[in-house]
């Protein structure tokens, strides 16, 4: 029977539970409202380390050992991991989790690579090429600032459009069904969510050439791919009790709810963005919010699945987005373009 949907999408015919998840965050993010909840919140933003990308190699270390170590399992039984980072070449993946010896898929999706990684892990466990998958990505404010604009010993100044990349990693376990008793009987704990749908988005390029405002660079994307979902899945915004975008922002949110009024749907009242929610816009300055691969990933972990582990939301449409630039495309002139994928978690 084909587990394919519609025209992009996926709805697994054997469930995918996300085994446990943690995550591992700066001093800013550790200030934000949502600080408690993160599982590690370092002491300061080079985690002991000599250069901000091999502290950024450090977080997903760290997240994928917490990771494990929550979800009770040895990284012998996880059969491939998924993980990608911002930075040229994904050095910080490379140079932070190969201590793990595990099979490595590297994927990049810019700021979406947490919804890639998570729609690539179920995609082979439903498909019955895995037992177990990791799934790990992460951001740092200071490697991606030097990676994408300027040095911080720069000092330049940033529009109110612009977004503070999270400095922050999170690493999902993922498992069959035949995970799920086996981590029962063997006293590791319930899962914490299941996933029950995908849709993979595609490159929507508006020719907008602003990287200081990559929130209305990509919520175009982001309208595509939750159009398409709705049109694949026979769904509405009301069948969702929250739809739930990476790092858009302040600007990219009023650009998305326009846009999909336009389409015919209004997701104003059950539309978050974690860009939004991991900060707080009065007392910290981040302007238009929080973006990085690290942004959706840590909120996902630490605040989204709580919600449904403790049955607060039933159902939620998780939308990470990417701004698909370089510092090559953008001293060429190029624009923006953007991509989003999107991931249906419920309670269980």
């Amino acid at each position: 029977m084909s587990q394919s949907l519609g025209k992009a999408s996926i709805a697994p015919e054997k469930p995918v539970y996300i085994l446990n998840s943690a995550s591992v965050v700066g001093t800013k993010e550790g200030q934000g409202p949502l600080g408690l909840l993160f599982d590690k919140v370092g002491e300061d933003d080079m985690f002991g380390c000599a250069t901000w990308e091999e502290a950024e190699s450090t977080l997903q270390k760290e997240a994928v050992g917490l990771a494990l170590e929550k979800a009770g399992i040895e990284k012998e039984e996880v059969s491939f991991l998924f993980a990608g980072d911002l930075l040229g070449q994904s050095i910080a993946t490379s140079f932070g989790i190969s201590v793990y010896q595990i099979p490595l898929l590297g994927v990049y999706g810019a700021c979406s690579t947490c919804g890639e990684s998570l729609l690539l892990g179920a995609m082979s466990i439903a498909g019955g090429f895995a037992d177990r998958v990791l799934c790990v990505t992460s951001s740092h404010f200071a490697s991606a600032e030097k990676e994408f604009r300027f040095p911080l010993e720069y000092g330049n100044q940033r529009p109110l459009s612009a977004s503070w990349t999270v400095t922050g990693s999170a690493a999902f376990v993922l498992g069959g069904e035949e995970t799920v008793h086996g981590t029962k009987k063997n006293g590791r704990g319930g899962p914490r969510a299941r996933i029950t749908g995908m849709t993979v988005g595609k490159i929507v390029d508006y020719g907008l050439k602003d990287s200081m405002n990559m929130g209305a660079c990509m919520a175009p994307a982001a309208a595509s791919t939750l159009e398409q979902h709705f049109i694949d899945f026979g769904s509405c915004p009301d069948s969702y009790d929250k739809i739930i975008t990476g790092d858009l922002g302040k600007v990219g949110q009023r650009v998305l709810i326009d846009l999909m009024k336009e389409k015919g749907y209004d997701i104003s009242g059950r539309h978050i963005d974690c860009g939004i929610e991991i900060y707080d816009g009065e007392s910290q300055d981040t302007h238009a919010g929080g973006s990085g691969c690290g942004c959706s990933a840590v909120t996902f972990s630490a605040y989204i699945l709580k919600q449904l582990e403790e049955r607060n939301w039933k159902k939620v449409l998780f939308l990470p987005t990417g701004a698909l630039l370089s510092k090559t495309s953008f001293n060429e002139g190029k624009s923006v373009p953007g991509i989003a994928h999107c991931i249906v978690a419920e309670s269980l």
